[in-house]
């Protein structure tokens, strides 16, 4: 990418910006992760571009866009940077035992408040200085290719913002490392002694005030358009923002919710909400745990990727 002489006058934290830029595609945005000024970006930029005599990224009312030459240098740079923090990390290498770093994990709700007890608990025995940080990542609104709804999750996860990404997808590019942690059904929860649970007919079914779990308050779901093959509806009388919350208002309702099997096993107990199984054939799905390929050669971050595939695959207990 560069000739001897343009190494010698090369400045590796140019590359972390060109990274930064990259992710963010605005300049301001840039700024603020790197905690550098606005100003000191675009003179880091100036001379990126006298360096690989590209402009890199042109400007636009709402940010920059890349160039096809920054497009074709993201990759190498990628890999480039993934190597220095490798050569750094080995310096010392990692010590689960004594480390005391911190990593951030990004999942739907419904999947961290399955996976997040029992790693808790391998971590306290394991690495019990070692930080963690839960995002809460959600598909695309309206979007329902599966390729497509997590793509911001995925920009997230290049941009550096999380370590790790845990989806219900595994359409993820070639670039990323994918592991699948367990896979997952929908059945319909409710509170003990609701009266659906005498009667689970398809028609009982669709007689019921319906809960929804959603961020923006859409009523509309995958439920409505596999009843909507049967010429059948339903009516969802009430959406709220997540799964827990969900669990709070069944346990004091007369409503039900198709909710993922293994969130319910772990924590309905606790809400006294139990579950069977649908009276409608639901959708199946894999949760995927995704980091791209070159941050794998850092030691922390695959020894973390593997405890939480240990984890996937344990058999999930019901909660306390």
């Amino acid at each position: 990418m560069l000739n001897k002489t343009d190494l010698s006058r090369a400045d590796l934290n140019l590359l972390v910006l060109f990274e930064t830029v990259m992710a963010e595609r605005h300049v301001r945005k840039a700024a603020e992760r790197l905690n550098l000024s606005p100003s000191a970006v675009s003179h880091g930029l100036g001379r990126l571009r006298a360096l690989l005599d590209d402009p890199l990224f042109l400007r636009t009312p709402k940010g920059v866009v890349p160039t096809q030459r920054a497009e074709q240098l993201a990759t190498p740079i990628d890999e480039i940077l993934a190597q220095v923090r490798s050569v750094i990390a080995s310096a010392a290498p990692f010590d689960p035992a004594r480390s005391t770093r911190r990593f951030t994990i990004g999942a739907p709700d419904g999947v961290s408040s399955v996976f997040l007890p029992p790693l808790l608990d391998r971590l306290q025995l394991a690495a019990p200085g070692i930080d963690l940080g839960i995002r809460q990542i959600l598909p695309r609104p309206g979007e329902t290719s599966p390729a497509l709804a997590w793509n911001d999750a995925i920009a997230e996860l290049e941009s550096g913002a999380m370590d790790i990404a845990i989806i219900p997808s595994d359409q993820v590019p070639t670039r990323f490392m994918t592991q699948t942690l367990f896979e997952e059904n929908f059945v319909i929860a409710m509170r003990a002694g609701h009266p659906f649970a005498r009667n689970k007919s398809l028609k009982n079914y669709c007689a019921m005030p319906h809960l929804v779990v959603s961020q923006t308050g859409d009523a509309g779901g995958f439920v409505d358009r596999v009843l909507a093959q049967r010429q059948m509806s339903r009516r969802v009388a009430l959406t709220v923002p997540n799964f827990m919350f969900a669990l709070a208002v069944l346990a004091e309702s007369d409503f039900i919710s198709a909710l993922p099997r293994h969130f319910v096993d772990r924590h309905g107990r606790r809400f006294n909400v139990i579950s069977t199984a649908s009276p409608i054939k639901l959708p199946r799905f894999r949760l995927t745990l995704i980091v791209p390929k070159v941050a794998m050669k850092d030691a922390g971050l695959a020894w973390l990727v593997g405890l939480l595939a240990r984890t996937g695959q344990a058999k999930p207990s019901r909660g306390r």
